[in-house]
């Protein structure tokens, strides 16, 4: 049995990671905005394949707000929050309260059924580039456990149409990408201090392309543009990676 056992996940193991080594859309960081972009893009019927570091999802939805088990989210996202059935209650005129762990499991199961495929424990190393203009086709990656165990191997490679860059207060593949091509001219203004009013509205105003193949969606705009965060509230996300998802499905069909 246990022969079978390993032959079974080798090979189905495998089978998805070979599958998934060319999509048309990569996403960095399976959060609030990753993985309700995820969502909607697969919807559209894009093949969407979600890299997250940690073991987990939910990125910073699952501390509530300092461990304390709710978070907010404001009126213009209710008809996201409808579209994934999650739960909630009204709390104020445009407020209404979430439990961070349903909010969890129904942005994951939305995004999945949708027809997106997430694979965890994934750590960005590079970014690809090809010149001639400047475009993103993808990354290099290896599994987080490999870091952490400070062992040094050559990464892997996946190929995508767009990349979006969903990884929160680090803006890591933005980061990648200014830091190894300067001449690309991307500069991390750095996150300002929290103004939750102003940041639910310039955080999505913001969302968008870096350089052709290259988008940022959540709080790594914040970190991108230089923009105040917002703290426990989570609307701003769940907005910013829907119009991410409207973005990229745009640019996709015009290079159709």
């Amino acid at each position: 049995m246990e022969l079978s056992i390993a032959k079974s996940i080798l090979k189905y193991g495998m089978e998805d990671l070979y599958e998934y080594s060319n999509v048309d859309v990569l996403i960095i960081g399976a959060g609030p905005s990753g993985l309700t972009s995820a969502r909607y893009l697969a919807e559209k019927g894009f093949k969407v394949v979600v890299y997250e570091r940690r073991l987990s999802f939910g990125g910073g939805i699952g501390g509530g707000a300092s461990m304390i088990p709710k978070i907010v989210v404001q009126e213009e996202a209710i008809p996201i929050v409808n579209d994934f059935k999650i739960r909630y209650k009204k709390i104020d005129e445009n407020l209404y309260i979430i439990d961070p762990p349903e909010l969890i499991a129904k942005l994951a199961v939305g995004a999945m059924d949708a027809g997106a495929k997430i694979f965890l424990g994934v750590d960005v190393e590079d970014v690809i580039i090809r010149d001639n203009p400047p475009k993103v086709n993808g990354v290099l990656w290896k599994w987080s456990a490999i870091d952490i165990a400070g062992l040094h191997v050559d990464p892997l490679f996946t190929q995508s149409k767009a990349l979006v860059d969903a990884t929160g207060h680090d803006a890591e593949i933005v980061f990648i990408t200014a830091e190894k091509n300067p001449e690309l001219g991307i500069s991390l203004k750095g996150g300002r201090s929290n103004w939750s009013e102003v940041s639910e509205k310039v955080v999505v105003e913001h969302t968008g392309k870096i350089i052709d193949g290259l988008y940022v969606t959540g709080i790594a705009v914040c970190t991108v543009f230089g923009l105040p965060r917002m703290g426990p509230i989570f609307g701003g996300m769940l907005r910013s990676g829907k119009k991410i998802a409207e973005i990229i499905e745009k640019d996709l069909k015009t290079l159709s």
